[in-house]
C-alpha cells in the first residue's frame, strides 16, 4: 500500500517534471511574443485559479485577503516579482537561452540564503559561505564567457528567491495566494492585450484555434504544478523538497543541450560545474544540519 510520504514524493516529482519540461511549451505559442505570453499567463491563470477556488468553496477566505491591507501589500510585491520571474523565464526559453534559465534555478538556493543574510539578518554556516563563494566565481566565469552578465539567470534566480520570501511572509494556500497575485496584475495584463489588439500585433484569435487553445492553456500549465507541489509540501520534509527542486533545472539544462541544441563552450562547462559543486556543498551541509537538529531534538525529548 502506498503511504503518505510516497504519495508526497510522487506529487513532488510530478510538479518538478512539469516545471522541468516548461521550455517545450512556450515556443509552441509563437508567433505570440514574450510579453503577450506573459499577459496571457496572468489572465488565464486567474481564470483557472478562481474556478478552483469556487470548486473548493474558498471564496470567503479569498475575499478576506482583499480586506487585509498588510497582506495585499505583500501580495502586490509578490505579483511584481513573479511577473519578473515568469517574464524572464518565457523570454529565455523563446530566445535561445534555455540553459541560462536553468542556471537561474540552479543558483536560486544560494541566492535565497544570501537573501536571508541581508534581509533577515540570518547567520550563514561556514559551508554555506563556501557554496556562495563558489557560486559567485561561477557567475564571474560565465559573465566573461558570455561577454555580459547572465542577466536572464540572475533575474530568474533573484525574482524567485524574493517571491519565496514574500510567499513565506504571506503564509497563504497556493490557490488563494496565486489568485490574488494574478488578480492584482490582471487589469494590467488585460489592458496590454487590448493595446496589442488595437495596434494589430495580437496573436490571440488571429493564428488559428490551436494557438488560442495553447494560450488559454497557460493558465492550466501554471496552476497544475502548483497544486501538485502543494500536495507534496504537506507530505514531505523540507530536506526532501530541497533535493527535488534540482530536478526541474536538470531537465531544463538537458533540454537546452539536446533538444534546443544550445552552445556550451568549455568555459560554460567550467561555470556550470562550479555551480553544481556549490550545490553539492550547500545540499550536503543542509542535510547534515537537519540531522544534527533532529538528533539534538531527540536527545532533549529523552531528557
Amino acid at each position: 500500500m502506498v503511504n503518505d510520504t510516497q504519495r508526497g514524493a510522487a506529487f513532488g516529482v510530478a510538479a518538478y517534471l512539469c516545471w522541468g519540461f516548461f521550455p517545450l511549451y512556450w515556443p509552441l505559442l509563437e508567433p505570440a511574443g514574450s510579453l503577450e505570453i506573459l499577459a496571457h499567463r496572468f489572465v488565464w491563470s486567474m481564470v483557472f485559479v478562481l474556478v478552483a477556488i469556487t470548486a473548493m468553496g474558498k471564496w470567503r477566505t479569498f475575499l478576506a485577503i482583499a480586506h487585509d491591507r498588510r497582506m495585499m501589500l505583500i501580495l502586490a510585491a509578490a505579483s511584481v516579482v513573479i511577473a519578473g520571474n515568469w517574464g524572464g523565464f518565457i523570454y529565455g526559453v523563446t530566445n535561445g537561452h534555455v540553459i541560462e534559465t536553468s542556471l537561474g534555478y540552479f543558483i536560486n538556493p544560494l541566492v535565497t540564503v544570501m537573501l536571508g543574510v541581508f534581509v533577515l539578518k540570518e547567520t550563514m554556516r561556514p559551508a554555506q559561505w563556501v557554496a556562495v563563494a563558489i557560486g559567485t566565481i561561477a557567475v564571474v566565469v560565465l559573465t566573461v564567457d558570455y561577454g555580459r552578465l547572465p542577466w536572464v539567470a540572475l533575474l530568474v534566480a533573484f525574482s524567485f528567491a524574493a517571491y519565496g520570501f514574500l510567499k513565506k511572509k504571506a503564509d497563504l494556500g497556493a490557490f488563494e495566494g496565486l489568485g490574488m497575485e494574478t488578480a492584482i496584475l490582471f487589469p494590467v495584463a488585460l489592458a496590454f492585450l487590448v493595446f496589442l489588439q488595437v495596434r494589430g500585433d495580437l496573436a490571440f484569435g488571429h493564428e488559428g484555434a490551436g494557438n488560442v487553445a495553447l494560450l488559454v492553456g497557460t493558465g492550466v500549465v501554471t496552476a497544475i504544478p502548483l497544486l501538485l507541489f502543494g500536495a507534496a509540501a504537506t507530505r514531505l520534509s523540507l530536506t526532501t523538497i530541497g533535493l527535488l527542486q534540482y530536478l526541474g533545472p536538470i531537465i531544463q539544462f538537458i533540454a537546452g543541450l539536446t533538444i534546443f541544441d544550445e552552445d556550451m563552450t568549455g568555459a560554460r562547462w567550467v561555470g556550470f560545474v562550479l555551480v553544481w559543486t556549490a550545490l553539492v556543498v550547500f545540499t550536503a551541509d543542509a542535510v547534515l544540519s537537519r540531522r544534527r537538529t533532529l538528533h539534538h531534538t531527540a536527545e532533549s525529548a529523552a531528557l
